[in-house]
This record gives structure tokens, sequence and C-alpha cells, in this order.
């Protein structure tokens, strides 16, 4: 990496350490918690780019909703939100006691189903769309709206949300920090951080030159963190890594067991993991469609 770019990326690091009082560290608090979200923030976030949900709205619901994915619902149907059937539902389904006894919920195949169809849960009814006229940042607004609009009965549940947004700092994933940064630093991407590499999501139509002009770094730097060549096609909502990742996965991820649809490149993206090292720790060149649903992939 040339000097401008370490210097560039010193001043990225910089200033997320000063905005955040680094949650993950704080051995206070509640271990799986954390490690959920360590998992899934980056997958909130994605939909906060897409369907304008708070990112930290989305993680406390996850939480809150699945106890950080231990529930029975999570484990058993892969539902971290508690959505019910409804009269719509024709996926596959379980039934447990809720408000009533045998109670419908869905089932999904993954977590990042359960997110897509949370997200849409949200954004396709009527009785949600005044929460998108919220301010991005307001956590608060949308915890008392979904209480208001009839997400849940608990009549604490927008308290036990706000909560959890604060207790864990969820709101540093909402883009009030970037939006700081862009004014007072001329810095016109989002930057997050996460086992401590600095990162970015890619946007609509976007590719690996706009990233590397917006942020003033060499395209070809940024194609080599990432393990692509130039002709790799963005998706929105993308890990774009600033820096060079790491040959195997921060404690305590030892394993990962693939999720339909996954490829090693994604699960690489997902952990901060280069490609070749992943593969060398599974000793596997095969070609990303051999990789089934259940296989369990070293990290480490």
């Amino acid at each position: 990496m040339k000097s401008k770019e370490n210097k560039i990326l010193f001043l990225l690091i910089f200033i997320l350490l000063s905005l955040s009082s680094g949650y993950a560290q704080n051995k206070s608090k509640n271990k799986n918690y954390l490690l959920y979200i360590e998992r899934y923030h980056k997958l909130a976030i994605e939909h906060m780019n897409r369907y304008k949900i708070p990112a930290s709205i989305t993680l406390a619901q996850g939480l809150l909703e699945s106890g950080a994915g231990t529930s029975d619902l999570a484990i058993e149907a892969n539902n971290h939100f508690g959505i019910k059937c409804g009269d719509i539902w024709t996926g596959p389904s379980v039934y447990k006691d809720d408000d009533e006894k045998n109670e419908c919920f869905r089932k999904y195949k993954n977590a990042k189903e359960s997110y897509e169809d949370h997200s849409r849960f949200l954004t396709e009814r009527n009785n949600y769309s005044k929460l998108f006229s919220l301010k991005a940042n307001d956590y608060e607004g949308w915890a008392k709206g979904l209480l208001a609009c009839g997400y849940a009965t608990d009549k604490l549940y927008a308290k036990k949300l706000i909560d959890l947004i604060e207790l864990y700092e969820l709101h540093q994933f909402d883009g009030k920090y970037s939006d700081k940064n862009k004014k007072e630093n001329k810095i016109n991407r989002d930057i997050y951080i996460s086992f401590g590499l600095v990162y970015t999501l890619a946007k609509e139509n976007d590719s690996f030159s706009s990233i590397a002009s917006d942020l003033d770094f060499k395209t070809k730097n940024i194609l080599k963190y990432n393990d692509v060549s130039a002709d790799h096609q963005l998706q929105t909502g993308d890990i774009v890594y600033l820096q060079k990742k790491k040959s195997k996965a921060d404690k305590p991820y030892y394993d990962h067991a693939v999720q339909a649809g996954e490829t090693m490149y994604y699960i690489s993206q997902e952990y901060g993991i280069r490609l070749s090292n992943l593969y060398k720790m599974n000793k596997t060149h095969h070609p990303e469609s051999t990789l089934t649903e259940g296989t369990i992939l070293r990290l480490r």
C-alpha cells in the first residue's frame, strides 16, 4: 500500500475508533449478544441501504425476538424476528405457543432469508409506512413506532429495543457518524470496521474504480484486498475491504456451517479472511458450485 493510502486508512480507523467506544471489547455485556451483532451487523447495514430500515432497529429486533439466535424459533425455523404466518404466507411453518397456544410462525431456510422477509414485512405493509418518513438515525422514533403500529403486544417493546441499541451502541451502524465524517473530512462514503478491518459497502451500480476514486485509493489495491479481478461485478450491499484481509478468522469463529447459496468467496468476505487461506485451511480448490448446505468449513 502506498504511503498516501496508509494515511487515509489511518484517518478512517481513527475516526471510527474515536466515535465508537468499542462495544465488542466490553466484557460486561452478554457474549452471545456480542457474537450475534458481529455476525449480522453487515447484513443489517445492507438492508438499511436497500430498504431504509435503521440497522440498529433490525439488530435490536433480532436480538430481542430470537434471544441472539438462541430461541427455539430461531434454531428450529431460522425465524429471527418472531414473524407469524398470517393470511398470505404459503411457505413452511412451525407452531409455537405465544399470545395464544399453538400459533403459526414462518420457517426459513437460513437467517439471511429471515432478515429479507423481515425487511419486506415492514416495507410492504401500509401500517408501517409512516415509519419511513422518520430520519435514518431516529431509532427511538422507529422503536416507538413499531409498538404503536402493532408489531408487538408487549407494552415495553419500544423501551427494550432502545435499551439494547444504547447498551450495545447499535446506532453506530445507522450512518449518523458517517454523515458527520463526510462533512468534516470530505469522505463521501459510509465507512465501517469489523474484525479490525475497515470496509465500505457497494452502492447500486457501484464499481471498484468508483470506490477507489471516492476514497483516494488505487483500484488495483482494492481489487487485491478483495480477492477479485477487474471484471468482478459488484452487487448492492457487497462488502469492499479497504485493507488486506486476515489469514484466519478472529476468535471465537473456528468454523462455519455453509448455508444455502453461500460461496467460498462470500464466506471469505463475511469473516474478513483471504480467499487463498480459506481454501488452504479446508484443503480444497473446488469450484464454488460444489459447496453444499451444512458443509463445515474451517476458519482458523
